[in-house]
C-alpha cells in the first residue's frame, strides 16, 4: 500500500509541473532525486567526519574533510530547492528499494566503521561505495529530469565523486 501511495505522491508532483513556484519546471524525478540525496549526503557527511577525525593519512584525512563540507553546503542547497518547490524534504517509504535500501545498510556500516581496527581501508572503501552511489543517483537524474539547475548539479555531481572515486582508489591501492 505505501508503495501505491509513494506512486500516486510522485505521480501528483509530475502532474504539477513546477511544484508551486511558477519558475522553471520540475518533475517527479527532480523532487525524488534531491529528497535521496539529501539522506545520501547526510551519510556522506556522517562517513566523512569519521574519516576527518580518526584517519591518520594526511591525504585520506583532508579529502575526508573536504567532503563533509562540501556535502554540506550542497544539502542546505537542496533544502533550499525542495522548500521553493513545496515538497517533503524526506522521499517517501520505500524510495530507496531500487537500489538495495540504501539508508538502512549504511547506518550499519557507519556504526561498524566508527569501531573499525582498520579503519582507513574500511573507511576508504565505504566512500568509494558511497561516492559511486551517488554518480548512479546523479545519473538517474541526468536522465530523467526537467529543472536546469538540478540536472546541471547532477552533471557536476557525475564529473567530482567519479574523481574522489579514482582518488579513493589510488590511497586505497598504497
Amino acid at each position: 500500500m505505501r508503495y501505491v501511495l509513494a506512486a500516486l505522491g510522485l505521480l501528483l508532483v509530475a502532474a504539477c509541473g513546477t511544484g508551486g513556484t511558477g519558475s522553471a519546471p520540475v518533475n517527479a524525478a527532480d523532487v525524488r532525486f534531491v529528497q535521496m540525496m539529501v539522506q545520501h549526503h547526510r551519510q556522506g557527511i556522517e562517513i566523512a567526519k569519521v574519516g576527518a577525525a580518526r584517519a591518520v593519512t594526511p591525504e585520506l584525512k583532508t579529502l575526508s574533510a573536504a567532503i563533509a563540507s562540501t556535502q554540506q553546503t550542497e544539502v542546505e542547497m537542496m533544502l533550499r530547492w525542495l522548500h521553493s518547490w513545496e515538497q517533503p524534504l524526506t522521499p517517501p517509504d520505500g524510495a530507496h528499494d531500487h537500489h538495495g535500501g540504501l539508508p538502512d545498510i549504511d547506518q550499519k556500516r557507519i556504526a561498524e566503521l566508527k569501531r573499525s581496527p582498520s579503519l582507513e581501508s574500511d573507511l576508504l572503501t565505504l566512500l568509494i561505495t558511497h561516492q559511486d552511489g551517488a554518480v548512479q543517483m546523479a545519473a538517474d537524474e541526468v536522465r530523467d529530469g526537467v529543472a536546469p539547475a538540478v540536472t546541471q548539479w547532477a552533471a557536476q555531481v557525475q564529473e567530482s565523486r567519479r574523481a574522489q572515486v579514482a582518488q579513493l582508489r589510488d590511497l586505497l591501492s598504497r
